[in-house]
């Protein structure tokens, strides 16, 4: 079997699938607790050992998250083939937008047989993005267990602009935790620095 051709063809739904079952993992509580014991000696002695804040090391974890998604996207997404296609996207929509109006009919005739081609490219490259996230579950799905195990064995909290001070276990938007909240920000944050600092382009 031709891996590489496999992988063009199934890559989208084997990744979609994939992400599927780590979701699915989350909802198995023996499973959550299992992972999250087996890594707890590799992260643990930042808490036991050094002392550091769980807020703080929640900010140290979403920056490894930030930086190895950031690496497995910069050589798994070709960016400057999606901006190319996005920039000739924006003029063919330019251009079949000034058809339209003109109601020029031979044009817009012309016009639609390139959109299919453009949506064919648009579509390979939405799967194209979604790829990756098999290889980033796989390393941050085990993270958040062990946060989830530690969270459950301590009573940490953290200050947050309009909320004040909380548990990190208290929810804070709807029924999400204060602790995730608090990940995705950092996460997020220190992921556009990364990027910005290894000169990936947004997806």
């Amino acid at each position: 079997m031709d891996f590489g051709k496999f992988w063009e063809k199934y890559g989208l739904y084997v990744a979609l699938l994939f992400m599927f079952v780590m979701m699915w993992t989350y909802t198995v509580p023996w499973l959550r607790t299992d992972v999250g014991r087996g890594i707890d000696g590799v992260f643990a002695p930042l808490v036991t050992e050094f002392g550091i804040p769980f807020f703080i090391l929640i900010v140290i974890l979403s920056a490894l998250t930030g930086l190895y998604s950031s690496i497995i996207q910069k050589y798994t997404i070709d960016y400057e083939r999606m901006t190319e296609v996005q920039d000739r996207m924006k003029d063919f929509q330019k251009e079949y937008r000034e058809a339209m109006l003109s109601q020029d009919e031979k044009r817009i005739k012309k016009l639609d047989v390139k959109k299919d081609r453009m949506m064919k490219e648009q579509l390979e490259l939405s799967q194209q993005q979604f790829k990756p996230m098999g290889y980033i579950l796989v390393l941050t799905v085990p993270i958040f267990f062990w946060l989830l195990y530690r969270l459950s064995e301590i009573n940490n909290s953290i200050t947050l602009p309009y909320f004040g001070t909380l548990n990190l276990t208290s929810p804070l938007i709807w029924v999400i935790p204060a602790w995730m909240v608090w990940y995705m920000i950092c996460s997020i944050t220190i992921s556009q620095v990364i990027r910005k600092a290894l000169n990936i382009g947004g997806i």
